[in-house]
């Protein structure tokens, strides 16, 4: 009896524990629903948009600007270090208006030294030139040289972002927005910058074009750093991959997936294309070779050469043929050979004629 009793308290614990557990484990639940998580490292966690095999995808003609393909080219996701392409096209705009020199002086700051990820970890108070900042920003990607750029230029990372946005407005890119000029994940209570892949190539087709001098940095995949202390690869695999690739930018975060702008120039034509958010760097790379070369395929015909199409222009007139004229007239050649035969017969004898009666004697 007493064992019975036993067994039944147990029976009962064992009960109120499931269900105590149970409560606890929907309000932990609920909590994780309601209260934003923060990483270990102080970064905000923000949602995931990427997808398989991709987030969103466009071609266009670099030429014309024409759109050759699209898929979700208006899904928003985060681009990462692909951002660094808007960090390219404030600073060339100085550098072509003046207000910026190659060799101008970028001295890194204790900001810039604690930003993680791809980095050529510089040192406060490290000074390299704007180009060898350059390089390393789009060769090694790095986001210290990034943070000590926007400090020196824009006098503050917000200062530089504001000028960021303020291009992308001028731009037409309605659906991005910059917080960082890395485009590494956001401190907590920060926002991530967002784009969408159809943004992505406005900025680079504006790139390209105003300033051509962007493939000095994006068409590299090697480069030493630091007098050669430091040895940059590039992390854009198609420039040895695709024919004719030389740029642009890749781009990586846990929740952003991986992105791409790519473009490639085969006979005198040039395609870009953008693949935003794919859960594996294989798959984005495969997805954005497979449309450039659906964006070259989808080119319209280039038109003939301005001198051939005058030079067939120009030509007289051809005559008239049709399939009865060689049955209206079956003898006119040999008519016409005799016709002109006989005139000339007559000629000859009219000549003979001359010549003869220049020989006798004028008696008439």
């Amino acid at each position: 009896m007493t064992t019975n009793k036993t067994i039944g308290l147990m029976s009962v614990v064992c009960a109120v524990v499931v269900v105590w557990a149970g409560v606890a484990g929907a309000e932990n639940k609920t909590a994780r629903k309601t209260v934003p998580k923060k990483t270990t490292s102080g970064r905000a966690s923000i949602p995931l948009r990427s997808a398989d095999p991709y987030l969103g995808a466009i071609v266009v003609d670099a030429d014309t600007g024409k759109v050759l393909f699209e898929n979700n080219a208006d899904s928003a996701g985060f681009p990462a270090s692909v951002i660094k392409l808007m960090d390219m096209m404030v600073i060339m705009d100085r550098i072509a208006a003046g207000q910026l020199s190659l060799s101008n002086s970028v001295t890194a700051t204790a900001e810039a030294t604690r930003v993680g990820g791809s980095q050529v970890y510089l040192a406060e108070h490290e000074v390299f030139s704007l180009e060898d900042m350059l390089y390393a920003l789009m060769v090694k990607s790095a986001n210290d040289v990034a943070m000590a750029l926007a400090i020196q230029i824009g006098g503050s990372a917000a200062g530089f972002v504001e000028m960021m946005n303020r291009k992308a407005v001028e731009l037409g890119m309605t659906s991005t927005t910059f917080y960082s000029p890395h485009g590494l994940p956001p401190n907590a209570g920060q926002k991530g910058d967002t784009s969408t892949a159809r943004d992505l190539a406005l900025l680079a087709r504006a790139l390209i074009t105003q300033h051509p001098e962007i493939f000095t940095y994006t068409s590299v995949q090697m480069r030493p750093f630091r007098n050669g202390k430091f040895i940059m690869q590039s992390h854009n695999h198609l420039l040895h991959d695709v024919a004719g690739c030389d740029g642009l930018k890749t781009g990586f975060i846990s929740a952003g997936g991986f992105s791409i702008v790519a473009t490639a120039k085969r006979g005198g034509r040039r395609v870009i294309a953008v693949v935003l958010g794919s859960k594996d760097r294989l798959v984005r790379d495969a997805r954005a070779a497979e449309l450039l070369a659906k964006g070259f395929a989808a080119l319209p015909p280039l038109p003939p050469p301005v001198g051939v199409t005058a030079a067939v222009t120009n030509l007289p007139p051809a005559p008239m043929m049709t399939e009865e004229s060689p049955s209206a007239e079956p003898h006119a050649g040999w008519l016409k050979a005799a016709g002109i035969g006989l005139l000339a017969g007559l000629a000859v004898l009219g000549i003979a004629a001359l010549v003869v009666k220049s020989r006798r004697p004028h008696d008439f």
